[in-house]
């Protein structure tokens, strides 16, 4: 825990593998939008997008070894179908599947792609429009005042492991999964919770970073699958 804790230092520039000094490198940048292009065109959808952007800890002065390019894809839902709900739902099963069969990475860190509906919340300090090559968000150096509760964000993050191990090492019963998906949902609230009221340096945010930088929200995720099989199984063979 210690030494991924110590990765959330602030830093005071931007990373120099994606950033020539405040501006987007240009083969970073084409190769970006390469990348959103191509995943787009399997989509098929042709209407709705309004922007691609960069965000994220590498967009940012709080990246470690452990960061990802967030590579976001802005769309009006509406003009995709009037059921927004659906096109959310949809798009989320194409990503969730484009993420799992691509891992495309750009100066050793991997390309995470994500949806978000027009006018959806979003909390990050640093948002890089890589359509029109330049800031809607320009992200500041953290000030010397502002300091990482690391004490904090190590007991909330310990809670939490011991509660995901609990459950993954639990029997295989009729409430197992409901105990799962409460978990994952407390999770979720957990950090969105953070990132509203206390930004990127919440410590319910880096202590979300810690749990997936160690690997236990994938742990979590892909127990809530097995168990989910065991569950719609009969006499299943499953590993317990």
């Amino acid at each position: 825990m210690t030494n991924i804790l110590d990765d959330f230092q602030i830093r005071t520039e931007l990373n120099q593998k994606f950033w020539d000094d405040e501006q987007l490198k240009p083969k970073v940048h084409t190769r970006l939008l390469k990348i959103a292009l191509d995943f787009l065109k399997e989509l098929e959808i042709e209407s709705g997008l309004e922007d691609i952007t960069f965000t994220g800890s590498l967009a940012n002065y709080n990246y470690s070894r452990h960061s990802d390019i967030d590579l976001h894809m802005i769309l009006d839902f509406n003009e995709i179908d009037e059921n927004e709900e659906l096109v959310r739902e949809y798009l989320l099963a194409k990503k969730s599947l484009w993420n799992d069969m691509h891992q495309i990475k750009i100066k050793g860190a991997e390309v995470e792609v994500y949806f978000e509906n027009i006018g959806d919340p979003h909390h990050s300090t640093g948002i890089y429009s890589v359509l029109n090559n330049e800031w809607i968000k320009k992200p500041e150096p953290s000030s010397p005042e502002t300091l990482i509760d690391f004490y904090a964000v190590t007991q909330k993050a310990d809670d939490l492991v011991k509660q995901i191990n609990d459950v993954i090492l639990s029997p295989m019963d009729d409430s197992k999964l409901q105990r799962i998906e409460t978990l994952k949902a407390k999770i979720k609230r957990m950090r969105k919770c953070g990132l509203e009221t206390g930004g990127e340096y919440s410590v319910e945010n880096l202590a979300f970073k810690v749990l997936r930088n160690e690997g236990h929200i994938k742990n979590l995720w892909d127990e809530s699958v097995k168990t989910h099989d065991y569950s719609m199984s009969l006499e299943s063979n499953i590993k317990k």
